[in-house]
């Protein structure tokens, strides 16, 4: 199967050249592409003097329309699995092969990295991992579909969830949607054990207080997703 490196950047200088060479040492038949969502440090020049395949978009898109625009280039191009890698050195490439098995052998649609199977590296603080465990049991009551691990940005999926997800992709932290997404559309979604590190370099977009914002945020907007779709049944 042809796959897919999606690695969203926003100012991450200090951090995206050694994600490609983790990339490139553990899965180094694996395609990527960098989606540079109109950094405003050196991340355009690093890439661009690196000659990493990239994509810079004009305008700041933010997390979701950064993640959209690498899945229309997988659809695009023709590729079978697409793989959702954080540029911030937090995701670890040992792990890609892992993700992309049990699409490989039609078990999923929808593979997730969780950091809260084996409970191994870098867990999160206090607050998010609350935030973690409060938004995935409302996933749980809202569609029946059980996550660790909802806000994990390190994914897989297949052809059909590449199609969904380039038509249609939450644009404010999208990662509880998707599964939301994926699941009503029939996909069927495995959590697979990583390990992850603290990210490092940059800033993470949700701290402190924002927390609270974002776990109200995300459930408004999850409770709203689930009552204007439908489930597709399946065949």
């Amino acid at each position: 199967m042809r796959t897919l490196i999606i690695i969203p950047a926003y100012n991450e200088q200090d951090s995206i050249l050694t994600t490609i060479e983790d990339i490139r040492q553990h899965a180094p038949d694996v395609d990527y592409v960098v989606i540079n969502d109109c950094s405003t440090d050196n991340t355009k020049a690093i890439l661009k003097n690196a000659g990493i395949n990239t994509v810079n978009l004009p305008i700041n898109l933010g997390i979701g329309g950064g993640v959209q625009t690498g899945y229309q280039y997988a659809l695009e191009n023709g590729y079978d699995i697409a793989i959702q890698f954080d540029g911030d050195g937090q995701h670890m490439a040992e792990y890609l092969h892992d993700l992309m098995a049990p699409i490989e052998r039609g078990e999923a649609n929808v593979t997730i990295g969780s950091r809260f199977i084996k409970k191994e590296g870098f867990q999160s603080s206090a607050l998010r991992r609350f935030g973690i465990v409060f938004l995935s049991r409302l996933i749980k009551m809202l569609c029946g579909v059980r996550v660790h691990d909802v806000t994990s940005g390190m994914r897989a999926v297949d052809r059909q969830t590449i199609a969904l997800f380039a038509e249609d992709y939450a644009q404010d932290y999208p990662e509880p949607e998707a599964i939301v997404a994926s699941n009503l559309a029939g996909a069927t979604i495995m959590e697979v054990p990583v390990q992850m590190r603290e990210r490092q370099g940059g800033k993470s977009s949700i701290h402190s207080l924002k927390s609270i914002y974002y776990m109200i945020k995300v459930s408004i907007a999850l409770v709203a997703y689930r009552i204007t779709h439908r489930r597709v049944k399946q065949k």
